[in-house]
């Protein structure tokens, strides 16, 4: 099988290193030149709580030099999703198949307006992962379970027969992973864990773990999570947990990535955008619909707004005096 990772950050690094054993063709689809170079230069090192190891992979910001891919995977940033699913639905051609293990939801809706929707595979992670100095270092910061299924509701059988090929692979290449007959409401238990740490943590600039630590942000997780909730429920999403065993689970997710700092937390920290209206924007805008309130999600989505906002007037506001 012949793979392509596009998105070389933290989770595109980490996942092409650990498929790199696995005897396939895989090859990492860069943003910048210069990143493609070190990362074959360098190679990629994975750094974990058991030490480190280096991984060489193929890497290119050429998507034309890449052929004859069977699966393209998609780690990019929920804004940048349009664009990488254009350039993945040229290099998978007539065949291929598109794997979206992105955070937040709509992307497999974004990805169906350039690939018939029985060819792409959606899915979550539990990973966590962190570029570390803006190298090709990824620190493994978390682990856990991959899930995968078919974007498509009449689930398309060769698109669950892709899946079960590409499990089989994560598998043999240590990526605990399983295929879901219905993936929606494993979605929506990710949306949830994202729901709860991702906004705390950016905002407030404090690592998972650090979200146990206090009351006050334990009670922000906690609200947030309930909302979002509440909506699945009243979308029959078909969430089969009690909202307290849910709050409970992501607080365990942020145990067991406790040394991480959120997606989120990381654009912040490089004033990059962010996910939240695919995270608790996409709360917001869903409980709009079934005109039910969601106070704590609409605060958080706000508050990163006005970052994002703030840091658009820095830009424009800042010269550089003649000499």
């Amino acid at each position: 099988m012949k793979i392509t990772i596009i998105g070389a950050g933290a989770m595109g690094c980490l996942f092409a290193g650990m498929l790199s054993g696995s005897g396939q063709v895989v090859r990492l689809l860069a943003k910048e030149k210069e990143q493609a170079e070190r990362i074959n230069n360098r190679g990629i090192i994975i750094a974990s709580s058991t030490g480190r190891r280096l991984v060489r992979v193929e890497a290119t910001a050429a998507p034309d030099e890449i052929k004859d891919t069977d699966i393209a995977i998609l780690f990019v940033k929920h804004s940048q999703t349009k664009a990488a699913a254009e350039t993945a639905a040229r290099i998978v051609g007539n065949s291929g198949y598109i794997l979206t293990l992105q955070n937040g939801m709509g992307n497999g809706e974004i990805i169906a307006g350039f690939i018939d929707e029985q060819r792409i595979l959606i899915g979550t992670t539990a990973h966590g992962a962190m570029l570390l100095g803006g190298q090709a270092v990824v620190q493994h910061s978390g682990t856990g379970e991959t899930v995968i299924g078919s974007f498509s509701l009449c689930g398309d059988s060769r698109a669950m027969s892709t899946a079960k090929r590409v499990v089989a692979l994560f598998l043999e290449s240590g990526i605990e992973s399983r295929v879901a007959e219905n993936i929606k409401p494993v979605l929506w238990h990710k949306l949830f864990v994202n729901v709860g740490i991702n906004a705390v943590t950016a905002l407030t600039g404090i690592r998972n773990g650090q979200l146990l630590d206090s009351e006050h942000s334990r009670q922000l997780v906690a609200a947030a999570v309930g909302e979002a909730v509440a909506v699945a429920r009243m979308l029959d999403i078909g969430i089969d947990k009690k909202k307290d065993t849910i709050i409970e689970q992501v607080f365990a997710v942020a145990v067991a990535t406790a040394s991480n700092r959120s997606s989120m937390g990381q654009d912040l920290d490089r004033h990059s955008p962010t996910e939240i209206d695919a995270i608790n924007g996409y709360i917001v805008r869903r409980a709009e619909e079934l005109n039910i309130p969601v106070p704590v999600n609409r605060t958080l989505t706000g508050l990163i707004k006005v970052k994002e906002k703030s840091w658009e007037e820095e830009e424009r506001n800042h010269f550089v005096p003649d000499k």
